[in-house]
C-alpha cells in the first residue's frame, strides 16, 4: 500500500501527469481496486491521448471491473493509438484482449 500513498501524495502535491495517473492505475489494478484503476487510467489517456500502455491498462481496469462495454472501446481505441505510434506490440496485445472480451 505504501507505493499507492507515495503516488497519491505526489497527485495531493499538484504533480499530477500522465505517467503519474498510469502508474496509479496500475498499483490498483495490483489492489484489485478496478474502478479507482480505471479512473486514474482515463485521466492518463486524457492527459496522454498516444499513450498506448495506458489504453491497455484502461481496458483491462474496465474489463476487470465488469464494464465490458467500455473496456472494449478503450480497446478499440488504443489499437488506433498504438497502430498510428507504430507500436506493434502494444497493439496485438490488446487485439488479443479486445477479441477475448467480444466473444
Amino acid at each position: 500500500m505504501a507505493i499507492v500513498d507515495n503516488l497519491e501524495a505526489m497527485l495531493a502535491r499538484g504533480q499530477d501527469s500522465a505517467l503519474l495517473r498510469y502508474s496509479l492505475g496500475g498499483e490498483y489494478l495490483k489492489l484489485n481496486q478496478f474502478d479507482k484503476a480505471a479512473e486514474h487510467l482515463r485521466k492518463a489517456v486524457e492527459q496522454d491521448p498516444k499513450y498506448s500502455a495506458a489504453w491497455k491498462l484502461l481496458g483491462k481496469a474496465l474489463a476487470n471491473a465488469g464494464h465490458k462495454n467500455e473496456a472494449i472501446k478503450a480497446y478499440e481505441d488504443g489499437i488506433k493509438v498504438a497502430e498510428e505510434k507504430g507500436d506493434k506490440q502494444a497493439a496485438k496485445e490488446m487485439m488479443v484482449f479486445l477479441k477475448r472480451l467480444q466473444k
